[in-house]
This record gives C-alpha cells, structure tokens and sequence, in this order.
C-alpha cells in the first residue's frame, strides 16, 4: 500500500496555469473517478482552489504519478510535470495536514481551505476509501488543533487581507455589506475570497476584461460587471477594492464625487491596493470617504505574517505525532489482511497433513482422533501468535509495512484489500476482538 499526492500549487506554478487546472465541485467526482481509472489506484480524492490542484492517491500496482500529470498535461495541451510536485507516504500526511491547517496557504493560516479540504473529501467520497477517508477526517481534526491551539491564525496576513481587515474595523462587521472589486487579478482574487469569508452580501467585479471578470465571479457567487458599467453602481456599494495593472490612476474625484449624491451619510470606503496606485489621492479629501493605499496598509500585514511565522514551530509539534498517529494506523490496517491469510494458509497446510496422518492411523478411536485434531490447532496457535505478535508490534512501531512485505515474499502470500478489512481485528489467536 503507497501512499502518494501529487499537484501543482502557488509554490510551483504561475497563476495563469493554475487556474486552467481548477475543477468546479461538480465536475470533482468525475474528474476523481477518470483518474482513479488512469491511474489504477484503489483510491482518490481530489482538491481544487483557485491556488492549488492536487490528487491523493492509494497506489495500485503501478507508481501513479505519470498517469496524473498526463491528464493534467492533456486538459492544458502543454506539459504540466515540470510545475508538479509529488509526496509519498508520511511526507503525504503531513502535506495534507499542513494545507489543512492553513501552512502551506498564500496567505498564511487563512481559514478558506479547511473548508476547502472538507468539500474536496465529500465531493470525492464515491472515489475514496477507508484510507483516504481517515487522511481526510485526521486533517480536519489536526487543522482544527492548529487553529485552536496556535496564533496561525490570528490577525491579516497579505495585503489583500489585511485591507479587508480594515475594513472590517471601520464598518464594525462586513456581514451584509457590499463590495466592489475593480480589477480581477491575483491580488482582487485574494481580496474577494477574503471578503465572501467575511460574509459580503454581493460582491461585484468589474474588469476591463470581461470574461476574466466573469470566470472570477462565477466561481465566487459575484456578480461580474464591464469596466465602463462600474460608475453608476459606485453608489450601492460600502467597499470599493481597487487592484489593477493599470499604469496610472483610473479613479478620480468625479467619478467617487457623482456616486455621493445617492448614498446619504452611509461612508464609502476606498481601498487601493495596486501598484501603481488607481486611486487619485485627492479622492480622500471627498467627505465621508476614507481612502487607503498599499503604503497604508504594508504595515499592518507585515506584522501580523511575522507573528503568524512565530507559530510554526508550534503547529508543526502538533503535526508531527499525528502524522505518526496515522501512519501507525495504516501499517496495522494492511498488516491485518497479511495476517489472516498466513493464517488460513498455515490452517489449510495443517489440515492437508493432518488428514494424510490420519489415513495411516484407522484404528483410532473418534476420541483418539478429535485429541489429535485439538493437538494440531493449539501446536499450530502457538506457532502463530509470536509472529503475530510482533507484527502487531511493528506496526505500532512504524515498521508495519516492510514486515508485512517480508511476510509476504517468505510465505508466497497475496493479502486482500486492506481497504475492506476492519483494522481493530486481532487474528493472533485466529479470533475477532
């Protein structure tokens, strides 16, 4: 049994790539169960956000790593392996906990992925199994230790959320508020993702390219405006995000002065977070509007990922004996099925060579006989139960898995389906407890 994640994130692959890899939760179960046929894997579950597209598989017989990076390469008509990465065994657990727990994030301890994980697992479940179900449920348990246990995720931790931060300190609660977001790069996309976490009620995105505009609405439930339609709706929105690649300021006094009119005393706050800057700086000077810009908001984010980075150790010292947890687990979960089938092979050895004994032996008694029977079952119970034992033992141990290979090669055994097997079985005296 191998255990194996292979992906592409923001670590590894430019925005553009990723986000031609990302599955809608509708597609995830088919995407899962194309891969799994790929693949010949037993398991699958795949994660997709907008940062990150990964697949978590139980091995079959062949490594599956080619198979994904072939889809991949083959949704995108160009070579996908050389912005991949690939974790196996223990260094696949502790991956997933990691993303779980918000480490591996972007924006560092941002709670969005929890979720995240939770709905990959359930979109996937028809493709997954008794292994990955427990990554998957173990992750969650170990993200929410991190959360709890920690500061990770404690305070803003990038620009786009600290602005959100901040505005969230101005109106008291972004709850029902609404937003717009002028712009739909990387930067706008952290914005939004912040803010729908934060409960805005409608978010709309203007951009001047529209279908860019439209894809990121989409899949955050936003409404996507064109550019030159923005104007006349600047006057319902509380939040104005502005993060274009604009080379110069495409917001002016007139055009936030005009939407004024209509709004009452309810305050506009502009947040300019691009560089160069979208926002006339004389705009700030309007009454009721507070603008800020990146210079305004670089502090605030620097500090709180420099208390974020202080938590790490701690996370990481909750991770490392749950990882260690797991894999104990799945070392007892495949030394189980081994265990019975040396023993039915060794009973059926038994039986074979009691039966040729008793052929020579006609004049016994049944009495005779069911002593003789009894005798076989305990010698051959005794012959078992240290080797069980101690497998037993190395599976608590961390050894589980080479044992049960060595078990299998020295007694020609082929073990069932791990993934079938109840792991709190005991089969070192041929019962169940």
């Amino acid at each position: 049994m191998a255990l194996i994640v292979a992906g592409v994130s923001h670590h590894t692959a430019p925005l553009p790539l990723r986000e031609r890899l990302v599955i809608g939760a509708g597609d995830i179960l088919s995407a899962a169960e194309r891969l799994l046929a790929a693949t010949g894997a037993s398991e699958v579950v795949l994660l997709s956000t907008c940062n990150r597209t990964e697949v978590y598989v139980v091995e079959g017989e062949r490594d599956a790593a080619p198979a994904i990076w072939s889809d991949f390469s083959e949704r995108l008509s160009e070579d996908v392996a050389p912005f991949g990465y690939v974790r196996r065994d223990r260094d696949a657990v502790a991956h997933l906990y990691r993303v779980t727990a918000g480490m591996d994030s972007m924006i560092l301890g941002e709670a969005q992925i929890h979720g995240q994980v939770r709905d990959a697992w359930e979109h996937s479940r028809a493709a997954s199994g008794a292994v990955l179900s427990r990554l998957f449920q173990s992750a969650l348990m170990v993200g929410g230790r991190v959360r709890s246990e920690t500061a990770i995720s404690r305070g803003a931790a990038s620009t786009s959320s600290a602005a959100v931060q901040l505005a969230s300190k101005i109106f008291g609660s972004l709850n029902g508020r609404h937003a717009m977001v002028l712009g739909a790069g990387e930067m706008a996309e952290l914005a939004l993702e912040c803010l729908v976490s934060e409960g805005v009620r409608t978010a709309i995105v203007a951009n001047r390219t529209h279908e860019r505009a439209q894809t990121l609405a989409e899949r955050y439930q936003a409404q996507a405006l064109h550019y030159d339609e923005c104007w006349s709706r600047l006057a319902e929105v509380d939040l104005l995000i502005c993060s274009t690649a604009a080379p110069r300021a495409i917001v002016g006094v007139e055009q936030v002065a005009a939407s004024l009119k209509g709004r009452g005393d309810r305050p506009l706050c502009i947040l300019d977070i691009a560089v160069p800057r979208d926002v006339e700086p004389a705009v700030g000077s309007l009454g009721n509007v507070f603008l800020y810009d990146l210079d305004d908001l670089r502090t605030v984010a620097t500090a709180n990922i420099e208390r974020r980075r202080e938590e790490l150790p701690l996370a990481e010292a909750i991770i490392a004996p749950e990882v260690e947890k797991y894999w104990e687990w799945l070392a007892g979960l495949a030394a189980v099925p081994v265990l019975r089938t040396f023993r039915t092979e060794m009973d059926r050895m038994r039986e074979a060579e009691l039966a040729a004994a008793m052929r020579k032996f006609d004049h016994l008694s049944p009495r005779d006989r069911e002593a003789i029977e009894h005798f076989s079952r305990a010698l051959m119970n005794k012959f078992l139960h240290e080797p069980s034992v101690r497998l037993r033992a190395a599976a608590a141990n961390g050894r589980g898995l080479g044992v049960v290979d060595a078990l299998r090669y020295l007694f020609d055994l082929r073990a069932g389906d791990a993934a079938n097997v109840d792991p709190d079985a005991d089969v070192s005296s041929g019962r169940e407890r």
